[in-house]
């Protein structure tokens, strides 16, 4: 085992044998392998925005099959997905790569300014389909984040006692948040605390803008002398807030966009000491050999070759 994966296995000191074993599985898989850096393909959009959003750029995404050949082929790390997906496939594919089944989802067909996901799987069905770990989405800021931080806390209890790792999506959005603070320096690294104190093993947030939503914060920032112009800075905080980095956070890619503005934020979240991205809409929403490219020079970016 490379040295960079020890480091990172040892932050995890309370975790028992299994759960550290499949933490290792994601970190040593594909092209980044033993890096400590990390490429997850996640497709949850068909539940989370629908088929025609998600799947109609390109139609082969419609089939399940196809998201396990693309992490595959691409090597990244682990698939992500919600419960229907993975039992479309995970026979067929067992053992190519890690897989981790989202247990919460939330359909986009209304529009709740406090949002509550629905939990979709469960620890047994994670554990049925060979799956190394459980992902959660919660809401800090939702008028109901109480009820998914009490449920994430069982179910990580449960999961951590079957050996499997813990993903939490943190994503702040709420009637108290305003859009712009959605993604705001301060309420990001809120968000990445708070998945942390929650027992999360790897974090999933969105990359910080330069907004500052709550002004005791900003106060706290300007004391402090705290550089945040670049995104590489604002990731550097993020990173920091998750227990000064001795959790690995990993930054979604959001939207479909172009190649340039891809590679600009992949780079900002390397050199701010991200532990990686986690791209769905801006893989499988392109042609598939456009999107093996999109993911081999994302990987080389990371490697610090590009």
């Amino acid at each position: 085992m490379k040295p960079r994966v020890k480091e990172i296995l040892s932050w995890y000191g309370s975790d028992n044998p299994g759960t550290l074993t499949n933490l290792a599985r994601i970190l040593n898989c594909g092209r980044l392998g033993g890096t400590g850096k990390v490429i997850i393909l996640p497709v949850d959009q068909g539940v989370e925005h629908g088929p025609g959003r998600s799947f109609a750029p390109n139609p082969a995404a419609y089939d399940p099959r196809y998201h396990f050949e693309l992490a595959i082929e691409a090597g990244l790390n682990a698939y992500a997905a919600p419960l229907g997906f993975l039992e479309a496939g995970a026979r067929d594919y067992a053992g190519d790569l890690p897989l981790i089944l989202k247990l919460n989802n939330r359909e986009n067909l209304s529009s709740d300014k406090d949002p509550l996901q629905s939990v979709t799987g469960s620890i047994e069905a994670a554990l049925r389909l060979g799956c190394v770990a459980v992902g959660y989405t919660v809401y800090p800021g939702s008028a109901l984040r109480t009820d998914m931080y009490e449920r994430l806390q069982e179910l990580a209890e449960e999961a951590k006692r079957h050996g499997l790792v813990v993903v939490v999506w943190s994503y702040p959005r709420g009637s108290d948040i305003s859009k712009e603070g959605e993604t705001a320096l301060d309420v990001s690294a809120y968000a990445a605390q708070i998945a942390a104190q929650l027992g999360a093993h790897i974090i999933k947030v969105k990359p910080p803008g330069p907004h500052v939503e709550q002004e005791e914060a900003r106060k706290a920032y300007e004391k402090a002398g705290l550089a945040t112009g670049t995104l590489a800075e604002r990731i550097q905080h993020v990173v920091q807030s998750s227990f000064d980095g001795r959790r690995i956070v990993i930054f979604s890619g959001g939207a479909a966009k172009g190649k340039e503005e891809i590679f600009e934020e992949i780079r900002g979240i390397r050199d701010g000491g991200g532990f990686g991205s986690i791209m769905g809409r801006n893989a499988f929403q392109r042609e598939r050999s456009e999107a093996l490219e999109l993911l081999g020079d994302a990987i080389r970016i990371y490697q610090g070759e590009l």
